[in-house]
């Protein structure tokens, strides 16, 4: 069963107040609850926020999981802080780099050599000049003019 803490509304038409309730994430918005934590009254001019400061701390130290606008809520009332730091911080993993970074790193090393490679055949290797492929041009035109008069003699 996760608890979830959220807003549940109550009120009449078009004047909404809410209660925050822990109730079973499986509950419908305004169904079964399992405790009310507090009240929000938004319409009124500043809005008003009343929360039981220690229902609320029990049930986020339990494991509770707050919505979004309850967070921001209990930000605002304070006891957001206060279970901030009553948390314990986990004690620092050092961080084990992962199979692909493994093999990424260790294929940084073949690709900077395969453009070394590259780079130095470019080099040795000289490229083909104007006047060479003006020549292999002249060439293959000479050949089809051979072979054009010899089907012409038969």
């Amino acid at each position: 069963m996760t608890v979830k803490l959220r807003l549940m509304r109550v009120g009449k038409k078009k004047q909404p107040t809410y209660r925050i309730v822990a109730a079973d994430s499986r509950s419908p918005r305004d169904g079964r609850f399992i405790e009310i934590v507090g009240t929000y009254a938004p319409r009124s001019d500043p809005s008003e926020i009343n929360v039981k400061n220690e229902k609320a701390l029990e049930w986020l130290t339990k494991g509770a999981q707050p919505t979004d606008t309850v967070r921001k809520l209990l930000e605002i009332s304070g006891v957001w802080g206060d279970f901030e730091s009553t948390k314990t911080p986990k004690p620092a993993k050092p961080a084990r780099p992962s199979r692909a970074a493994k093999a990424s790193k260790a294929a940084k090393p073949a690709a900077k050599t395969a453009k070394a490679a590259k780079k130095s055949s470019a080099a040795t290797t000289p490229a083909p000049a104007a006047d060479d492929a003006a020549a292999a041009v002249d060439d293959r035109t000479a050949a089809d003019d051979g072979a054009a008069s010899e089907t012409e003699g038969a």
